[in-house]
């Protein structure tokens, strides 16, 4: 779908032809003496029409406008979150319609800022994406183009092209999480990867199995040999600085099925784990939104892919592997896998004396059984990081939650066969697991994101949401400023 941007006085808003136009409403919308305003007035005070956020009132071929179908909606005190609210379920009503074109007006809202503007381009990418790959007939959204007006293009156009790109980066991460894991095999995803280096400033590299082994990545490369399917470990490059500055590391999580290895998962929703690679798609989100955005910033993104398979190659319990930082882990759980590749990635960050280091993974069930859906969970050894991180949630309304990482949570970990063990017991998972990967993050300022719980939907909904593309992408285009000092390469305690 093509957007665009454009200022209208609210007569040529009537009268301006497409299939669909949307009005936001909002407490204080002024009412004039337009045939919407009227209309709305009228529907306000007979009572079928509430400016509640997401309240819906359609209409078809209204006297005085020109659209075909008008679609008013609440959006309540016209506050970025509601405005999310509100395009997203009109979107929703008009994405199996038969409108090409479509008008969305923000003229209504009290405030219309490059923040409104750009969750309001995201939250129509988000209401009109559809999956395809996989369908022999696949039903694809009518949409070709959105119109976006509002009172002054010019003031919120930054807001819009961040839009776009966020709106492209989001596609993209939720594109590849969808696929079957046999659609989206390491190598498959290693493609996906290169295909990006087509774009302004990217630059990848792929790694197979030989040249992990030479790395010394033990920790990795015994995940990935219950599997017939090569690993892959992908190193994206985006230049956007000078050589000088420090980049950012982002670790994505790539295992692209996890059966939990010897260590089997229940049969009942397994297929969900094709989702077991959303970090590893979320960077590449990050980088394909970092293409259209052109930061001045360096960013670097690692992604270890292989799958999780319990053949007759497969690690067991009680096996012990050399990680490539030296340290030794016995593997107590095979299902405690994500782990394993990432402290071997981690390690790998080193080499390029990181401005900060931060892990994206479906990592652990526990995390979901403590935040449920609404907030990632976030863990950081340094508070500025820490804090950047959390205020990038709340921006892009992708929020997250900062959990404690007392030393105290490392207890469980110890074992007497190896340096460290790979889970310690089911209280504190999320907390536990993070503090495993804590031991391998001692050189840099680092941060873990745990989107077990935000980055797909089960049931009905089933599917990827593309989260936390929009979190990181605001936290670096927070990073471009060149007054944002490094963080303290200092550890924290959180209780």
């Amino acid at each position: 779908m093509d957007f665009e941007l454009k200022t209208l006085t609210r007569p040529r808003l009537c009268a301006e032809k497409c299939e669909a136009l949307i009005v936001l409403m909002t407490d204080d919308t002024p009412i004039a003496g337009d045939a919407l305003s009227q209309l709305a007035a009228s529907a306000v005070k007979s009572g079928d029409f509430e400016t509640k956020p997401g309240k819906l009132l359609g209409s078809y071929r209204t006297a005085g406008v020109a659209a075909t179908r008008l679609v008013l909606v609440g959006c309540g005190d016209g506050s970025v979150k509601n405005v999310r609210t509100a395009v997203i379920a009109a979107m929703n009503t008009l994405k199996n319609s038969n409108a090409k074109r479509v008008v969305l007006s923000l003229c209504g809202l009290p405030h219309v800022t490059a923040d409104v503007v750009c969750t309001s381009l995201v939250a129509c990418g988000d209401a009109t994406y559809s999956y395809a790959a996989t369908k022999s007939k696949p039903v694809l959204s009518k949409l070709e183009k959105l119109l976006l007006v509002v009172p002054d293009a010019v003031k919120v156009k930054p807001g819009f092209d961040k839009g776009l790109g966020l709106v492209n980066g989001i596609a993209l991460a939720k594109e590849w999480a969808n696929r079957p894991a046999n659609h989206a095999t390491p190598v498959l995803l290693a493609g996906a990867a290169k295909a990006l280096a087509k774009l302004p400033n990217i630059k990848v590299d792929v790694l197979g199995p030989k040249e992990v082994a030479k790395l010394g990545m033990g920790s990795f490369m015994a995940v990935a040999q219950g599997s017939e399917e090569p690993l892959r470990f992908m190193v994206l490059h985006y230049n956007g600085a000078a050589k000088t500055r420090a980049p950012t590391v982002l670790v994505g999580k790539g295992i692209t099925f996890d059966t939990g290895g010897i260590s089997i998962k229940p049969a009942g929703e397994m297929d969900e784990m094709k989702f077991d690679m959303c970090g590893a798609a979320s960077v590449l989100g990050v980088f394909r939104a970092l293409a259209d955005l052109k930061p001045a910033i360096n960013v670097i993104g690692l992604i270890p892919a292989c799958e999780n398979m319990p053949d007759g190659k497969a690690i067991k319990p009680g096996d012990v592997v050399t990680s490539m930082s030296g340290q030794t882990i016995e593997i107590l759980n095979t299902d405690a896998e994500g782990r394993l590749v990432l402290c071997d990635a981690l390690t790998y960050a080193e080499r390029f004396k990181p401005r900060a280091v931060i892990d994206i993974a479906t990592l652990t069930g526990a995390c979901v059984v403590a935040l449920g859906a609404v907030r990632s969970g976030l863990f950081s050894t340094n508070d500025s990081l820490a804090k950047a991180l959390l205020e990038a949630g709340e921006s892009s309304l992708d929020l997250c939650w900062r959990m404690p990482l007392d030393d105290d949570y490392a207890e469980g970990l110890k074992t007497n066969f190896a340096d460290v063990a790979n889970v310690a017991g089911r209280a504190g998972g999320a907390v536990t697991a993070a503090k495993f990967l804590q031991r391998f993050a001692a050189k840099f300022a680092w941060a873990h994101l745990d989107i077990a719980g935000t980055a797909w939907k089960s049931g009905a909904a089933k599917g990827a949401t593309g989260r936390p593309v929009a979190l990181l992408v605001d936290y670096l285009l927070d990073q471009a400023d060149p007054s944002k000092p490094s963080p303290v390469k200092k550890r924290t305690q959180t209780a």
